[in-house]
């Protein structure tokens, strides 16, 4: 079974840090395109950031280019969502999905384009 599990969330001041993980239980997420959407209260669920399969290619929403950077962590089976220079404007349930292959779906800014959903982490970003 396939299990996603977003942690790393919290309350931060504008201009903070936050480091969000994802990992998983009952597959490797070596070989699989991971995602990473968000939440705000009231609106649909965005996407954020993907990477490939191996590290290699990774793409960002405009909202949050330069600012967020997504990685592995092969050593942990994790993936990293390093969010730098918070604005009030991040705050949303963060999101972790996979498409179950190695391949970014080609649409991968649709939510039904991917198979796989933790249950998400709160970030708040507030003075």
């Amino acid at each position: 079974q396939v299990q996603l599990v977003e942690s790393g969330g919290g309350l931060v001041r504008p201009g903070g840090s936050l480091r969000l993980s994802c990992a998983a239980s009952g597959f490797s997420l070596d070989y699989h395109a991971i995602g990473w959407f968000r939440q705000a209260p009231g609106k649909e669920r965005e996407f954020v950031a993907t990477i490939s399969w191996n590290g290699g290619g990774t793409y960002y929403a405009d909202a949050v280019k330069g600012r967020f950077t997504i990685s592995r962590d092969s050593a942990q089976n994790t993936v990293i969502l390093q969010m730098n220079s918070l604005k009030p404007e991040d705050t949303a349930v963060y999101y972790c999905t996979t498409s179950g292959t190695a391949l970014v779906p080609p649409d991968p800014l649709r939510v039904g384009a991917w198979r796989y959903w933790g249950q998400g982490t709160q970030v708040t970003v507030s003075s």
